[in-house]
């Protein structure tokens, strides 16, 4: 007989086991908490888009190289949003004579890309997007970079394991223009900044040569991104950095000229969050787009967010020893089933808890009552209620403590009172 072969899932995407799912669900909870904390409203944008929201606005390697692309059968061109901002953008600009400004709005939900899938990078990642729209002072970008921060720190990071790089596309830019850098010449050699890091030195200065850099503008370059002062010349990063040290988290920023962010629509602060270590890749990065939601038909309105994904975020608790100990168990108590002539007994009591909103769950079949418990202990479900002949004849349940192994007889009441909220 032919062993059937198990089918695989899709390369690149994972299998969310209880586990795994109680960390992504920690995450979320994490992510609302920080940004309601500052009041940014949820919502969400569909998971298919047309290409041409991303074609115009997101940068030709994202389009050509990372989206995953299909058409429908009327023949139109869709992607499987690999970002968010995009989609943002076109829903404020459909509603944006109602909104009230500034829009403060945040997003954790499913996103793909076609990469290669290698650590800290998968095809089907889950992201959370926080953005603010509708005012171009820079205290909003400080707002932003500082959100970053203090989650950072939430999840028990400190600014020795973790900094936040900034930068600013306009200050760049302005020094780009002092080198005699013009025009689209610019975009393209942001793109070589933005692919410093990646690649060797020696391809990285040829490619720069290629484009047409001169001698002395690649030496200019180099020089520009080896100073840690620029920011000082930007009035904007100044009010970045002070804001971030009101908010407390001043010793999470770092200025890095090499910051400057591959995607086409940022225009104003842009920062990325790393490890110290440099370990792993971005943590999250974000920055300033002023022309985004006018791209896609609205009126001019500013905005700044960031995006950040969850692989990377859970692989660095892991090597930081930070990852939580989660349970994946909702259930604050097993009833167990003595013999199958009590089940109605047993039945009524795991009612009862419910109806106290006490998370319950109960035996099915009469077991040994050391298998039982063993189970509970197993799936992590603190306590056991054991309601026996005795205990019934009695009018009492025992219950039994699995964390401390202390177990007592008690009323309905009793348990309810020590199992509630």
């Amino acid at each position: 007989m032919a062993v059937q072969t198990t089918i695989q899932p899709v390369k690149g995407t994972r299998d969310f086991y209880p586990e795994a799912m109680a960390f992504r669900n920690w995450l979320y909870g994490k992510v609302r908490e920080i940004s309601e904390l500052f009041g940014y409203q949820e919502f969400e944008a569909p998971i298919l888009e047309r290409l041409e929201l991303y074609a115009a606005k997101s940068g030709e390697e994202l389009v050509k190289e990372q989206a995953f692309v299909l058409q429908d059968r009327g023949g139109d061109n869709l992607a499987l949003r690999p970002e968010l901002t995009p989609s943002l953008a076109r829903m404020v600009a459909q509603r944006q004579a109602s909104l009230v400004l500034p829009v403060r709005w945040f997003s954790f939900g499913p996103f793909w890309r076609y990469e290669r899938p290698q650590r800290g990078r998968a095809r089907e990642f889950f992201q959370w997007n926080i953005d603010l729209l509708g005012t171009e002072t820079p205290a909003a970008d400080g707002e932003i970079v500082s959100i970053g921060a203090l989650f950072l720190r939430s999840l028990g990071l400190t600014a020795d394991e973790v900094a936040i790089h900034v930068n600013s596309r306009r200050l760049m830019e302005r020094k780009l223009a002092e080198m005699g850098v013009e025009g689209d010449r610019r975009v393209e050699v942001f793109r070589l900044i933005d692919r410093r890091d990646k690649m060797p030195v020696d391809k990285w200065e040829q490619w720069a040569l290629d484009m047409g850099l001169s001698g002395e503008q690649l030496e200019a370059l180099r020089g520009l991104l080896s100073r840690l002062d620029v920011w000082q010349e930007s009035d904007e990063l100044r009010q970045v950095f002070a804001t971030a040290q009101a908010f407390g988290v001043g010793d999470y920023l770092v200025y890095d000229a090499g910051i400057v962010r591959g995607l086409d629509y940022y225009t104003g602060p842009v920062f990325e969050a790393y490890d110290r270590e440099r370990f792993f890749r971005a943590i999250f990065g974000g920055g300033r787009y002023d022309n985004l939601v006018a791209d896609v038909g609205g009126d001019r309105i500013s905005g700044v967010g960031f995006a950040m994904g969850d692989v990377i975020v859970e692989l660095l608790l892991e090597r930081a020893g930070k990852r939580p100990t989660l349970t994946t168990s909702p259930s604050r108590v097993l009833v167990t089933l003595f013999s199958a002539d009590l089940y109605p007994q047993a039945l009524g009591l795991a009612a009862r808890l419910r109806q106290a909103g006490i998370p319950t769950e109960q035996a099915l079949e009469p077991d040994r009552l050391g298998k039982q418990i063993r189970i509970a202990d197993r799936k992590g479900i603190p306590f056991v209620a054991i309601v026996g002949p005795d205990e019934l004849a009695a009018g009492q349940v025992v219950l039994k403590n699995l964390v401390t192994g202390e177990q007592e007889a008690c009323s309905e009441e009793e348990v309810v009172a020590r199992l509630g909220p």
